[in-house]
């Protein structure tokens, strides 16, 4: 096993390999999955070389990765954003038929949303993408019961107390109105920067409208309208450079910002088609 002055953290020689986030890959380390020649390892401190241990999770050995692969799926509802089930529902990894790499989902989706995840063996990008310094911008679209008045949207906006911690300041905006015999509905949007558990759901409940459906329609400068719920293709070079541009300068402040419209004229004549299951 390397030495403190030799490979890497440990957690982070799994998530590099793709086989779950850095922090995911501390819990399978603590319930003792991980072995590293031999021994169980569940200390989050230990180091190792990929070239040299045998690593292995669940008993199956652990590669090095030759080649990244960044994907964007539109996840339809009723699937978990997981690589597995103990209770065997369907995952987003049933969604990417004809993908060999070991990819994981970049963050959290919940089981009842559906829009646009990240998967990726690239375990320094998911990474920075889920660390809330860098303040990545995630955009929903929120079918809400009621329509929030403008209390409401600036209560969202300024922050709510979710289990005694005010969420970060965010941008709210109602969308469209819908009055029915069934009751009043509205469309919101909603821009955060956090990836608090079911954060959006529990921010509308707090202001007493609760969710009805909620779709994820940007994560940073990536967006894709057009991409159908169940499909996914490969990011192009261009929106793997933008998503890197946006760790290490944050998100910019307008919704129309010109670096984002560039980024969509550049993809529109890189990019070939979507591909995937």
């Amino acid at each position: 096993m390397g030495t403190k002055a030799e490979g890497l953290r440990l957690q982070k020689v799994l998530a590099a390999a793709g086989i779950a986030s850095r922090r995911a890959s501390e819990t399978l380390m603590r319930e003792g999955r991980v072995t590293v020649n031999g021994t169980v390892v569940s200390r989050l401190g230990t180091r190792a070389d990929p070239e040299v241990d045998d690593i292995r999770v669940d008993g199956r050995r652990v590669g090095i990765v030759r080649r990244r692969r960044y994907l964007l799926l539109n996840k339809p509802r009723g699937v978990m954003t997981t690589r597995d089930d103990p209770q065997h529902r369907r995952t987003v990894m049933d969604h990417l038929s004809g993908v060999h790499e070991s990819v994981y989902p970049v963050g959290r989706l919940d089981y009842d949303s559906e829009g646009l995840l990240l998967l990726t063996n690239d375990g320094d990008l998911a990474a920075h993408l889920t660390h809330p310094r860098h303040g990545i911008e995630r955009v929903y679209e929120a079918r809400v019961r009621g329509v929030p008045d403008a209390r409401a949207l600036k209560r969202l906006a300024s922050g709510v107390l979710l289990d005694r911690r005010r969420t970060a300041p965010a941008r709210a905006r109602l969308l469209r109105a819908r009055r029915g015999q069934r009751g009043d509905q509205a469309v919101l949007q909603l821009v955060i920067t956090e990836g608090r558990k079911r954060q959006v759901r529990h921010m509308c409940e707090a202001v007493g409208h609760p969710v009805v459906r909620l779709r994820r329609v940007r994560i940073g400068p990536i967006e894709d309208p057009g991409l159908k719920p169940g499909r996914y293709r490969d990011l192009t070079s261009v929106e793997v450079a933008a998503l890197r541009r946006a760790v290490v300068r944050g998100e910019p402040g307008s919704e129309e910002s010109p670096r984002r419209d560039g980024v969509r004229r550049l993809v529109r004549k890189e990019r070939s088609g979507p591909g995937g299951a």
